[in-house]
């Protein structure tokens, strides 16, 4: 039963294995040619693998797609919730931290921003894509606004509105990924970081001075 057990587990690790380096494949046709053009002969090229092996795994482009999709999903929500845990005592220090991780090469890749723009011109046209982007920001979108109207809580600063400072926030590092995908050699991590610092210091002051 234990030699059976072993080679069940060694079985799903290789199929594991081959899926992700479908998928890493993907992101990497995808970032050069486009979604359009991306074709399972050319994931299979880039992986060096028989286009059989990618249908045996993912049957269709579309399958392929929508689960490269929900793995970049997956990957930038596990990164997000390993900073907000490591600082969430702190609503301050918390924001910040998760504003500054969308600048990091982690995630803060031309590559994967390349593959993520390319998703995001979809969304109208493929309620799949739609709705694992919408669930995504969503989720931090909820964090980022509770975190502000904590941070307005403890500082008892007035006439601020939660939703329209976190928007602004999230749309600065948006603004800071096209940047990085427009124009990747001239893009600086630290003078996007000190775009943070000045309105997240123009807007609460008290925290960040």
């Amino acid at each position: 039963m234990v030699a059976r057990a072993d080679k069940v587990n060694r079985r799903a690790q290789a199929k594991a294995f081959r899926r992700q380096q479908l998928i890493d494949a993907t992101i990497n046709c995808i970032a050069r040619k486009g979604l359009g053009n991306t074709t399972l002969s050319d994931v299979a090229r880039e992986a060096g693998l028989s286009q059989g092996i990618v249908n045996l795994h993912f049957d269709s482009k579309n399958n392929l797609l929508n689960e490269t999709l929900q793995f970049l999903a997956e990957e930038y929500d596990a990164l997000f919730m390993e900073t907000l845990s490591e600082h969430e005592d702190d609503p301050a220090r918390c924001l910040k931290a998760l504003l500054e991780l969308d600048l990091t090469p982690a995630v803060c890749d031309h590559k994967k921003l390349s593959v993520w723009f390319a998703f995001w011109g979809e969304v109208k046209a493929v309620p799949t894509y739609r709705q694992i982007c919408t669930a995504r920001d969503r989720k931090c979108d909820e964090i980022r606004v509770h975190l502000v109207e904590q941070i307005i809580r403890q500082g008892n600063y007035r006439a601020l509105d939660a939703k329209v400072i976190a928007d602004a926030l999230s749309a600065l590092t948006d603004g800071q990924w096209l940047s990085c995908q427009v124009n990747p050699r001239d893009f600086d991590r630290g003078a996007a970081r000190d775009g943070i610092d000045v309105l997240l210091k123009s807007v609460f002051p008290n925290h960040y001075s």
